[in-house]
């Protein structure tokens, strides 16, 4: 979607003026407005509008909206359709209504009610909107004259026709005519239904009469109403469109050579001079075939002389376009938003991807301002020299006459206005009525729509978690675990959670940040260079190595050899195919090329498995982590690699700690990451764990494992009081959530006393995986509903390999709402793969809740971040998100575009967010008022995030079932009637052909059903 700029255009003198020294300093302070996305190998969700955090958040989704020319909410017909099917309640609407008018609500608008009557109306029923000749095509080819809108109730149809009838029987025909001001079109709207003998009418005719009536009066009222109005501004047509577009085809081509990683055959020259000296390079004694470029060898030239200075060729080119000191802010933020893909990876790969291949350097983003700029000097010649070029003026801005009386019509037919009542209006009430018609704009009644869409949400999930731990409080308490499993806090673990709780109740599970502490650079056995696995906010300082083990270090070598064969076979055949005897030779191997690509589509769990075989014929299967650094500081040398024995002291400490597991140790405690697989999916780094910065977390958990086993720190962590009997054992687990498949490492280490604990808790995780993937293929439509667990996880494993599918799985795109505290009170509640939920044990912290603090450091920012892009990209999947996958290309390895040429797409795809309830992040902590508020008071981006209500914050005392929610700036208590919550055996009895988003529930064992399927 094209930029708008919403700077006013200048009507200053044009002038020159020198070069500012600032101008630097001014564009990396513009580029917070650009798209914070890193290369999308290292996909990492984060808020969409990071850049107006500082605003509430109603406040910044409209100045977004304007500046970005996208939509701040839903459309409303989205709303309507939740409005119908219960999602939305009436007295929800209601209650955001009267929050949003207060006192005014109340105010009359002459005799056609209350303001809030008004709003209400335009809320219940739909308005339809449109250009002029759209609704003048509704008028004269549809029935909207002829009979009353469906949503009319019948009595308020019957009583406006008989009024109207009533009227032009009785006293317009008996001296009413002299004093109405349409008694022109009165008359001829009776001489067209048959003249003055109005005996003789049918009676279907006084519907039509009474609707032609009332749509002449919205049209006379509007035109009496804008007569004292002073007339619009006129919106002056520019070429300034038609200029970028020519600039945006130029700097998408250099762009992508410029940061390219490695997918094009050859480098763009002098690519590590910067990115203007590489321009001037380029076209220095070029002679370009397109038109508008021919002075492009000149302005190289005037570059030249400058020495390359970015900031010298901004300020001269700002002198050639006369932009004024006053414009310059507007101009350098429309270089910076024409193209904000490009112009927001530049100012990544400058700022945030030093770890990268070929990062770029500093000052990049300049040289990008300078050359759009050189550009949009030769587009705006080419230009002014042709008088055809440029767009048509728009004469009138604003909603036209037209479209007012067309929504007047609408409304009066739902609130049940006779033209009387219309005609009977003055000039000030006329305007009184439209003023207050156009206050409430669509933009404004979706925004109390999405209140009243939270508000639903929001109750329901406070309602059930008071009822579920209500229900818990006689339960017996859970004896000790036979093995207890960590997760990350990902919403998608909720799921494999709670399957593994009801196959093998013996167990605890926990979830934490699936890094799991262990911030490093790392490198597995296969890959060439190391990347970070920690979030993006962190810098790792540890770079940790897989490396063969010891025994097998000899096939480890011709397995290398093998690889990097296989690795320079297959970049040889891409790049000789793009030559003319390469063609060839590919054109006729091509069929053979063809059969695995046709085993991918028409077998691709078979295809998966022959992938995944050849794989292993060239990976070391034994591998060990470099985890011990033998040096004095950590590094990536040899001997700087890994942690020392106190560093991983404090990792473990720290990690056992946040999430409330410092006592009662299990003898087997499994450490799982996650991530996922899947094939032609660009956006496959997305589906990976946001915690180890779009990164698989399974080399955290194993190294974390592999630090807890260690009697080393066993011994520092007594010394902490911290005690981990002997007899517990450590080890770590990878949960694909692609193909639900598991993965335990280390296993040869894993003690023989344990073999029985780890068979049991191995056979109740594949059943739990079987079940996880069971109810994720009820969001599948190519998955049938009748699918037994087993047919699901093999229906996930070969999706996961097919190259055809584009909804590989559904991520985040159901997340809701965050817990943070104990697992005590949520345990067996039906979340329905919607939460992400943080273990905490508040008896655990101290007084100060340093605990809480820490952990909500990163939990709140991270699932809010996760929750605002799925929020954006589903409200705007064009402005926000990057559309469909279909026409996605891959790009330098950075992005994707659409097609051959486009910006460069940020966001989500659709098939990532079509299912997904566009609503902020419920979270629910506990934990009391006054600690959260000093919370808040020492972490400035929870305090932002909250009081600009970015999330919504309710806190949650299980002992006594006490709710606070976070309203107006402070903590109000929740206050509402104990509900009842629906009681099943199993989570399958709850969703069971089901594809909807499904309300809460209780599982238990013990219980009977109680459910009806009806209220899910």
């Amino acid at each position: 979607m094209p930029h708008t700029s919403t700077f006013p255009s200048s009507t200053a003198p044009l002038v020159s003026h020198p070069p500012a020294p600032d101008l630097a300093a001014e564009i990396e302070h513009l580029a917070h407005l650009l798209p914070s996305q890193g290369p999308i190998t290292v996909f990492v969700h984060h808020n969409t509008l990071h850049a107006f955090e500082e605003q509430p958040f109603h406040e910044a989704v409209v100045a977004a909206a304007d500046l970005f020319d996208c939509h701040p909410y839903l459309p409303e017909a989205e709303y309507r359709a939740q409005l119908d099917r219960g999602r939305i309640r009436p007295a929800d609407l209601d209650r955001e209504l009267l929050a949003v008018l207060g006192d005014q609500g109340d105010e009359l608008l002459g005799a056609l009610g209350t303001r809030h009557a008004l709003w209400l109306a335009m809320l219940e029923r739909p308005l339809w909107e449109g250009p002029d000749a759209e609704i003048r095509w509704y008028i004269d080819e549809t029935e909207s004259l002829f009979r009353y809108r469906p949503e009319v109730e019948t009595a308020t149809r019957e009583r406006v026709v008989s009024q109207t009838r009533r009227w032009v029987v009785r006293d317009y025909a008996n001296g009413a005519r002299e004093r109405c001001p349409l008694k022109q079109e009165v008359d001829a709207l009776i001489e067209r239904f048959g003249g003055a003998i109005f005996e003789s009418w049918n009676a279907g005719d006084w519907e039509p009469f009474t609707l032609h009536l009332l749509w002449r009066a919205c049209r006379a009222g509007v035109d009496l109403a804008a007569e004292s109005r002073p007339p619009r501004a006129a919106r002056s047509g520019d070429r300034d469109r038609e200029a970028a577009a020519l600039v945006d085809s130029e700097m998408i081509r250099f762009c992508a050579a410029y940061l390219d990683q490695g997918l094009a055959p050859w480098r763009l020259p002098d690519c590590e001079q910067g990115l203007l000296r590489a321009f001037v390079n380029l076209h220095r004694g070029s002679k370009p075939q397109t038109a508008w470029l021919h002075g492009l060898p000149a302005l190289v030239q005037e570059v030249d002389a400058l020495g390359c200075d970015a900031q010298a060729s901004i300020a001269a080119s700002l002198a050639e376009l006369r932009v004024t000191p006053d414009d310059r802010e507007r101009v350098l933020t429309e270089a910076l938003l024409e193209l904000p893909g490009w112009a927001g990876m530049v100012w990544q790969m400058e700022t945030n991807a030093e770890w990268t291949v070929r990062p770029a350097p500093r000052g990049t983003l300049v040289d990008y301002v300078a050359v759009r700029l050189l550009l949009q000097r030769l587009a705006k010649q080419r230009l002014d020299a042709d008088p055809l070029s440029g767009r048509t003026p728009d004469p009138q801005g604003g909603e036209s006459r037209l479209q007012q009386a067309f929504s007047v019509f609408q409304i009066a037919q739902v609130r049940g206005w006779t033209p009387v009542d219309l005609m009977s209006l003055s000039a000030y009430e006329w305007r009184n009525l439209i003023e207050e018609v156009d206050a409430f704009s669509s933009r404004e009644r979706r925004r109390v729509y999405h209140q009243a869409y939270e508000r639903q949400l929001r109750e329901r999930t406070l309602d059930a978690i008071r009822a579920h731990a209500a229900g818990l409080k006689h339960a017996p308490a859970l004896a000790a675990p036979e093995f207890q499993l960590v997760c990350c806090i990902d919403d998608r673990e909720e799921s494999f959670r709670r399957h593994l709780e009801e196959v093998f109740p013996a167990c605890e599970t926990f979830g934490f940040a699936g890094f799991f502490g262990v911030a490093m650079y790392y490198r597995g056995v296969s890959e060439a260079t190391y990347r970070p696995l920690c979030p993006v906010n962190v810098k790792p300082q540890h770079f940790v190595r897989e490396t063969p083990a010891y025994s097998a270090e000899g096939t480890s070598r011709r397995q290398e050899k093998a690889r990097q064969t296989l690795g320079r076979a297959a970049h040889g055949m891409n790049q000789g195919s793009q030559s003319f005897l390469g063609g060839a030779i590919a054109g006729l191997l091509g069929a053979a090329a063809t059969l695995p690509m046709v085993l991918r589509i028409l077998s691709p769990r078979l295809a998966g498995r022959f992938a995944s075989f050849f794989g292993r014929i060239v990976v070391p299967n034994r591998t060990q982590l470099t985890l011990e650094r033998t040096a004095q500081s950590p590094g990536s040398a040899p001997d700087e690699l890994g942690y020392s024995i106190d560093e991983m002291t404090s990792i473990v400490h720290g990690t056992l700690t946040a999430m409330g597991l410092t006592r009662g140790f299990a003898r087997l405690v499994i450490i799982t990451g996650h991530g996922s697989s899947s094939v032609n999916n660009p956006h496959s780094a997305a589906y990976d764990c946001g915690a180890c910065g779009g990164g698989r977390g399974g080399p955290n958990a194993r190294a974390f494992a592999r630090m807890a086993n260690d009697p080393r720190v066993r011994e520092r962590l007594a010394g902490r009081g911290m005690q981990i009997d002997q007899a517990t054992c450590f080890i770590g687990g990878y949960h694909n959530t692609g193909d639900d498949s598991y993965t335990l490492y280390d296993l040869d280490l894993l003690p023989t006393t344990h073999r029985g604990v780890l068979n049991r808790a191995s056979k109740a995780i594949d059943e739990a995986r079987a079940r996880d993937a069971h109810e994720r293929c009820r969001r599948f439509e190519s998955a049938p509903l009748s699918l037994s667990p087993a047919a699901a996880l093999r229906h996930v494993e070969g999706r996961a390999s097919d190259l055809s599918q584009v909804r590989i799985e559904c991520g985040h795109a159901t997340n809701a709402y965050t817990f943070v505290g104990r697992r005590a009170w949520s345990r067996g509640l039906f979340l329905d793969r919607r939460a992400f939920l943080a273990s905490y044990d508040p008896e655990a912290d101290d007084k100060a809740r340093s605990v809480l603090a820490k952990l909500l450091s990163a939990v709140i920012p991270v699932c809010a971040g996760i929750a605002l892009e799925y929020y954006f990209s589903r409200v705007d999947n064009r402005g926000y998100g990057c559309g469909t996958k279909l026409p996605h290309n891959v790009t330098s390895m950075l992005g994707v575009m659409d097609g051959a040429g486009s910006d460069l797409r940020t966001g989500l795809p659709w098939q990532m967010v079509e299912i997904h309830e566009p609503v902020r992040n419920l979270f629910v902590i506990e934990t009391t008022p006054e600690a959260m508020q000093r919370i808040m008071a020492d972490n400035a981006a929870i305090d932002t995030l909250v009081q600009n209500d970015w999330v919504q914050l309710a806190l949650f005392d299980a002992e006594s079932l006490e709710m606070k929610l976070f309203q107006n700036g402070r903590f109000e208590p929740y206050q509402a009637p104990l509900s009842q919550l629906p009681r099943v055996a199993e989570s399958i009895e709850w969703y069971r052909g089901q594809r909807d988003h499904l309300g809460f529930a209780t599982i238990d064992p013990a219980a009977e059903s109680t459910s009806t399927g009806a209220t899910r």
